[in-house]
């Protein structure tokens, strides 16, 4: 059975303050292959491994690197600058697998971000760091100064960019603005960060998983990391599991593995709905929880949130909706607007105050935010309402028509 543990193999294994550490197990030598194979072989080589976006969108990694690099050779002599970007601003609710991957094993990101900066020839990266997580700025300001002074890093210049705690920073183009000094919100695509990403130029923007996954994809052969997963979800998965279970914590799965088996690996006991892929993710019954864990299915960013039996499912939705409507820029109004009325809704449902009306107006609501937001929040925000009406209908019916009772006694 092939290897399937990719991302976390170092995790507790080295020394996350010395690269000795990491050297000893042949760290930075997918770094020294890379440079053999050339920029178009590095890309070569992502794309027949198949690797996709690890954020949640699920991008074909490969496609996005060949854009930048051939965009950055077509644009005038004054355009010609790339950069590379690392999404560390982890944010989703329910996710903490970057934290635990930054705090184990700096090193092979630090890997990851050169082997993928070489391949679309930028000379300078930035780390985008969630706020939440400065105490780990020294870490990786120590992994870079490591990896730089063993002469790893020749010509490179990775920054560290630390956000403010802003939800809506960790969408592509809101990160961007940040980095820019400009507020964090999302912009109007296209064009898309490839062709015109930071400063106007092109742009290649991974998350911290999708990069670990890099040195060994290079090192190992793409051959190798396609054989494990699925033929549309190629290698492994991370999550990070909370919630009503006994064993929370961090799980690296091949894609395609059923979600029941990962609630087994972590103790979920009596299940009545699991939300995968933080507040904007979907929400799945216990009869759906054989479903596969892959793009073609259900995934998401990689939280898993399992709430059992004695949860109330009105209660789970207006957690989600007030995060969501809290985190909002504001910038487009079905956004702006349709989380607004979405959270006035869901107050009154909880409080008892519901009309049967309501269930219409969310259905209504939710159909026209995904199809006319500008990013991914408006899109998303939506999504546990319309899961939870398909799947947990008779929850809301039963609290409208107790409410509809309590109002005609009084």
């Amino acid at each position: 059975m092939a290897e399937t543990r990719i991302v976390l193999t170092h995790c507790t294994l080295i020394d996350p303050t010395d690269i000795a550490t990491y050297t000893r197990r042949d760290g930075f030598a997918a770094l020294t292959k890379a440079r053999t194979l050339g920029p178009d072989g590095v890309i070569a080589q992502i794309n027949a491994s198949g690797l996709r976006g690890r954020g949640g969108a699920g991008f074909p990694c490969a496609a996005k690197w060949a854009l930048a690099r051939a965009s950055s050779r077509t644009e005038t002599s004054s355009r010609t600058e790339t950069y590379l970007i690392c999404n560390a601003d982890e944010g989703e609710v329910g996710t903490f697998k970057d934290r635990y991957i930054l705090e184990h094993d700096p090193f092979s990101l630090i890997e990851g971000i050169a082997i993928a900066a070489y391949a679309i020839g930028a000379k300078k990266a930035y780390i985008y760091l969630r706020g939440e997580y400065h105490y780990l700025h020294d870490r990786l300001r120590t992994a870079i100064d490591q990896a730089t002074t063993h002469d790893f890093l020749p010509g490179l210049a990775i920054t560290i960019q630390e956000g403010a705690g802003a939800y809506i920073c960790g969408e592509e183009s809101a990160l961007m603005n940040s980095i820019e000094g400009k507020r964090g919100e999302a912009r109007f695509r296209p064009p898309f960060p490839p062709t015109h990403g930071l400063f106007g130029k092109p742009t290649v923007i991974n998350n911290v998983e999708t990069l670990m996954n890099i040195p060994s994809i290079i090192a190992r052969g793409p051959a190798w990391f396609a054989a494990i997963g699925t033929p549309e979800s190629t290698g492994t998965k991370v999550f990070s599991v909370a919630g009503d279970v006994e064993r929370p914590g961090v799980y690296e799965l091949p894609m395609g593995t059923p979600l029941t088996h990962l609630l087994e690996l972590a103790g979920a006991r009596d299940i009545k709905l699991v939300q995968v892929g933080g507040a904007g993710g979907r929400i799945l019954p216990a009869a759906l929880i054989n479903t596969p864990l892959s793009f073609e299915t259900v995934l998401g960013s990689g939280g898993i949130t399992v709430c059992n039996a004695t949860r109330d499912v009105i209660d789970v939705v207006y957690r989600c909706v007030e995060f969501l409507h809290e985190e909002s820029c504001g910038l487009c109004t079905p956004c702006r607007e349709g989380t607004e009325v979405m959270m006035e809704i869901m107050t009154r449902l909880t409080r008892g105050d519901g009309v049967p009306e309501d269930l219409t107006t969310l259905a209504d609501l939710a159909r026209t935010m995904m199809d006319a937001s500008l990013c991914g929040l408006g899109q998303a925000a939506p999504i546990p309402v319309l899961d939870t009406l398909t799947h947990f209908r008779h929850d809301y019916e039963t609290r409208i028509a107790q409410s509809v009772y309590l109002r005609a006694l009084r």
